[in-house]
């Protein structure tokens, strides 16, 4: 019976093995981002679990009277199948969290589960004990390898930085903001793609090591133009890429509060993902690029003094407010597509219609228009480069849900500006429209506030909406309501197949689903025709 305990425990083991490592890779080994997630509501779940709490108890009791064994081993035998049966059940819908396979987290398991065999076969205290210590052993794991990790990082950076300073040819772009960034690179090296010779660092290689891997591995002397998508949680992090990469041209596509808990200030959080760095990075007769309708990124151009007259760019949809150097006119927003006509100081235009959703792509596209007309495009070659780009490119896609629902997939991330932007688009289609999203994290001390400003737009656009996440529910439930959306409208629910039985009974074909931020791919499943 022991034998069985111990074969439950393991496997059990297993699952959490898997999922702590998953968690730290998902947060990109930042500890920062890491301990955020614990101020979560499915944060403080994992460290507050009835299950957990029980376990905890169970080892207390042991300790303090060992003729309670019989007891306590029949209840930890039930917990162990209970949790087993609950992982397989995982593994079988393939459901199972589990860090992707690369060579520091295949280290990283092999690390920790020969820590778990060391255990296994141990007395029953010590099998509850590296249970109920998983987080932290895993945890510790991690960050006692760390520093061999960031060497061998050093490394590779090393390597990158003497490669791309081979290259004497080559004009680096650097994209960095709070969003819009993998928009804008999709957009923009499909466009130069019809006269240059591009590449581009791929989807989600937007850190150190990321970009790294790009130029070692993608990066050839054929290639005359890279395009960099640059992300970091910290001051210094955009400095650290630009060192590596070393831009010519940067565009900084838009700031907002969304990871200002990581950043710990305002201050910071402009230095890194808010330009300041990238346009300290530039030569004097480097390009920035910036969104005229951002606030911060104005500023940015106020502290800016690194460039030579007439090098840093602002582009916007109007140059009524601002003094922009390329601006729009007609603009049409349709349900699968944008069309609008580009103006710049030159007095040049020309028209654009592009398969995207929604009117925010058309400040990505204006950068990158700005862009390609500096590197010598014309606006007929940049209008027609626009036909190939795809609409999965800008995060959005728009496809036919069940029972003739229109199902709108903005699943890839969430942040402030985004939400706003998709509920605009959503506003767009004429019957009953429903969202359905997590709350935000990493805003900091202003997530109340904006996620009542979330919900209040909620409120003005949809019919419905479910949230999947606990943590600022309150404060979006007070926005919409604010707004007029009825109280029994705005919901909290997690469950997939609750939520696509109410989807269903409140839909009907013709109506509009918005999927907002990370929701479980099972959801998008079943919602899904």
């Amino acid at each position: 019976m022991f034998l069985l305990l111990n074969i439950l425990w393991f496997f059990r083991e297993s699952k959490y093995i898997l999922f702590w490592l998953y968690l730290w890779q998902l947060k990109e080994y930042h500890i920062g981002r890491l301990l955020d997630h614990f101020r979560t509501d499915k944060g403080r779940k994992l460290i507050l679990s009835p299950i957990l709490f029980a376990k905890v108890i169970l080892l207390a009791l042991f300790l303090a009277n060992s003729s309670l064994f019989s007891f306590i081993f029949l209840i930890l035998f039930l917990i162990y199948l209970f949790e087993s049966a609950v992982f397989l059940k995982s593994i079988l819908a393939k459901q199972a969290k589990k860090p992707v396979i690369t060579s520091k987290t295949l280290f990283l398991i092999f690390v920790s589960f020969a820590l778990a065999i060391a255990f296994a076969g141990a007395s029953i205290q010590w099998l509850l004990a590296f249970d109920i210590l998983t987080p932290l052993i895993i945890s510790a794991a991690v960050l006692f390898f760390q520093p061999f990790f960031v060497f061998a990082r050093n490394n590779i950076l090393k390597k990158a930085k003497q490669k791309i300073n081979s290259f004497q040819n080559l004009t680096v772009i650097g994209i960095t903001g709070s969003y819009g960034k993998t928009s804008t690179k999709e957009f923009l090296a499909t466009i130069l793609s019809g006269k240059f010779k591009v590449v581009s660092t791929r989807e989600h290689q937007n850190s150190e090591v990321g970009i790294a891997r790009c130029i070692l591995n993608d990066l050839g002397a054929e290639h005359q133009i890279f395009i960099v998508e640059m992300g970091a949680y910290k001051k210094g992090g955009i400095k650290m890429l630009c060192d590596m990469a070393k831009p010519r041209i940067g565009i900084v596509t838009g700031v907002n509060e969304q990871h200002l808990a990581l950043f710990g200030s305002l201050d910071n959080l402009l230095s890194a993902e808010g330009g300041g760095e990238l346009a300290e990075a530039l030569p004097k007769n480097g390009i920035l690029a910036v969104n005229g309708d951002n606030k911060y990124c104005l500023d940015l151009l106020e502290r800016s003094n690194n460039l030579l007259p007439n090098r840093e760019k602002k582009y916007a949809l109007s140059n009524k407010i601002i003094d922009a150097d390329i601006w729009t006119e007609d603009i049409t927003v349709e349900k699968d597509s944008i069309s609008f006509v580009a103006m710049n100081k030159n007095k040049e235009m020309g028209h654009f219609k592009i398969n995207v959703l929604g009117k925010q792509n058309i400040y990505n596209l204006l950068g990158v228009i700005l862009v390609a007309r500096e590197l010598g495009m014309s606006f007929d070659e940049i209008s027609n480069a626009c036909k190939n780009i795809k609409q999965e490119q800008a995060g959005m896609i728009l496809k036919q849900g069940k029972h003739g629902v229109d199902l709108i997939d903005s699943s890839y991330s969430a942040n402030p500006d985004g939400v706003f932007a998709d509920l605009d688009y959503l506003s767009i289609f004429p019957n009953k429209k429903a969202i359905i999203m997590p709350c935000l994290i990493e805003l900091g001390p202003k997530s109340a506030e904006i996620h009542q400003k979330i919900g209040g737009k909620i409120g003005e656009v949809c019919s419905l909406a479910i949230i999947t996440s606990k943590d600022k529910f309150e404060y979006l439930k007070k926005g919409a309501g604010e707004a007029g959306m009825e109280p029994g409208n705005i919901l909290l629910c997690d469950n997939p197949e609750e939520i696509s039985t109410i989807i269903s009974l409140f839909c009907k074909a013709g109506d509009a689903v918005l999927l907002e931020g990370r929701v479980p791919n099972r959801l998008v499943k079943l919602l899904s025709e």
